[in-house]
């Protein structure tokens, strides 16, 4: 495998990752800390926190195979030359990792908390079912011929829909309310700071290389910032420009009690619930 030619750049390059694990693993605790203090979900879009387990195992199991398994790394070479670098890093393994605990720990959190009239929907249901029923499929037309990278980026493919598809609920429920209120900006924020460093990151690999192939070599990486990003900005386009807080709002949500901010989050009975705007 090529080493670095730039000391310089090789720490920009661990500073940019390491910055991108800081601000995606930070960006999962608000959520978990609210449904902690409520000892409440209502408001939560559990279909979001589904399709996020799917999306965050995808990319678990393409980072940890990609970084950690001879044999995929092997094909990796012989795909795209053994004068290439593997193209995942050691905070990208450890951003999955931390993912997956935070999102089983948000959907336990739904198991035992108050949830109100909140389900998943089916179609979150079929999406899921899907999804798993073609990545069996995909394991057993790989097993025979061994074709292990073939593979992991079959489960790349998956997490990057995922990322395209979990927006959208939340998306959806904003502009039906025609409100960000209860929607917490600074998720979106720390995303948006992730995306931007994990995209700066592959930049600088690339520089240093004098090789775009770590680009389309993890398409799935590239894809994921650039979508992360973009729904990122639509997002505090939402927030700050077509639907900004009310001034109303900000002093009654500063009185009132925790409890009593699930009723901001939940839609009234003449708006759609959002299980139901995936």
């Amino acid at each position: 495998m090529a080493s670095w030619n730039s000391g310089p750049l090789e720490f920009i390059y661990q500073v940019l990752g390491w910055t991108a694990f800081t601000c995606w693993s930070i960006s999962f605790y608000p959520q978990v800390i609210l449904n902690f203090r409520r000892k409440s979900v209502v408001g939560l879009n559990f279909d979001f926190a589904l399709l996020n387990l799917i999306k965050h195992s995808s990319y678990l199991i393409y980072n940890a195979s990609l970084y950690f398994s001879p044999a995929v790394q092997k094909q990796y070479f012989e795909e795209y030359g053994y004068g290439e670098m593997i193209p995942v890093a050691a905070n990208d393994v450890a951003f999955s990792a931390h993912a997956v605990l935070l999102t089983v720990i948000t959907l336990f959190q739904i198991v035992i908390y108050e949830r109100g009239t909140q389900k998943v929907s089916k179609l979150a249901i079929g999406i899921v079912s899907v999804i798993v029923l073609s990545a069996a499929v995909c394991f057993f037309i790989a097993l025979p011929t061994h074709s292990w990278l073939w593979l992991v980026s079959i489960f790349n493919t998956i997490q990057v829909c995922m990322t395209i598809i979990k927006y959208v609920p939340q998306a959806i429920m904003n502009f039906m309310r025609k409100s960000t209120d209860g929607f917490s900006i600074g998720n979106i924020l720390l995303d948006l700071s992730g995306g931007i460093a994990n995209y700066g990151q592959m930049v600088v690999q690339s520089i240093d290389q004098g090789s775009w192939v770590n680009f389309y070599g993890n398409i799935g990486k590239l894809l994921l910032s650039l979508v992360s990003v973009s729904f990122d900005i639509f997002f505090i386009c939402q927030h700050y420009v077509l639907y900004p807080a009310t001034k109303d709002f900000k002093s009654v949500a500063s009185k009132e009690p925790e409890n009593d901010i699930k009723e901001h989050l939940v839609p009234r009975s003449d708006e759609p619930a959002a299980s139901e705007n995936v």
